[in-house]
């Protein structure tokens, strides 16, 4: 009777283990990434690799991404960070190989390997898994600050520049 019982509970496990990938386990499913810019308050536009806009929210914020594009296809994202005084800037986001999707050769077996984690898409994570993007200051609001200076030949310079213009020592 013991007998019996142990192999209901070890027919089971194996069930269990074998529907299910490793990395659908750990991960399962969307990432969360961090993003911050310096300055903050500024507009991220993600968009996913086809160019669909998938969000848009004001910096900082954790953006909530899915890692799946098609069957063994991971999901790569475009961030435009935009600020009025501040250049646009880009930053690229990619799907890269889980580490625990290797771990179906040990627990998850083929069908973890060739079904699960490919169908969750957890098969993936996003890198970088944070983003801290510096905005750089566009040439008037750099100039304006006293950061940049302004050189501009005297032939091409209106009457106004002319008037405001300071010569170099």
């Amino acid at each position: 009777m013991k007998f019996g019982r142990f192999l209901v509970a070890a027919s089971a496990l194996a069930s269990i283990l074998l529907s299910t990938g490793c990395a659908t386990i750990v991960h399962s499913g969307p990432r969360s990434i961090p993003v911050a810019s310096t300055p903050t308050g500024a507009t991220v536009t993600i968009y996913d690799r086809d160019g669909q806009q998938v969000s848009k929210q004001t910096t900082p914020f954790t953006a909530v991404l899915r890692t799946k594009y098609g069957y063994f296809k991971g999901q790569d994202y475009k961030l435009v960070f935009e600020l009025p005084g501040y250049q646009k800037t880009e930053v690229q986001l990619n799907s890269e190989l889980s580490a625990w999707y290797l771990g179906n050769i040990v627990f998850g077996g083929l069908i973890g390997m060739l079904i699960v984690d490919p169908l969750t898409g957890a098969m993936f994570n996003l890198s970088p898994e944070k983003i801290e993007q510096s905005l750089p200051a566009d040439q008037k609001t750099a100039v304006l600050s006293g950061q940049a200076i302004l050189v501009v030949m005297k032939d091409q310079a209106t009457a106004g520049e002319l008037a405001a213009m300071q010569p170099v020592k």
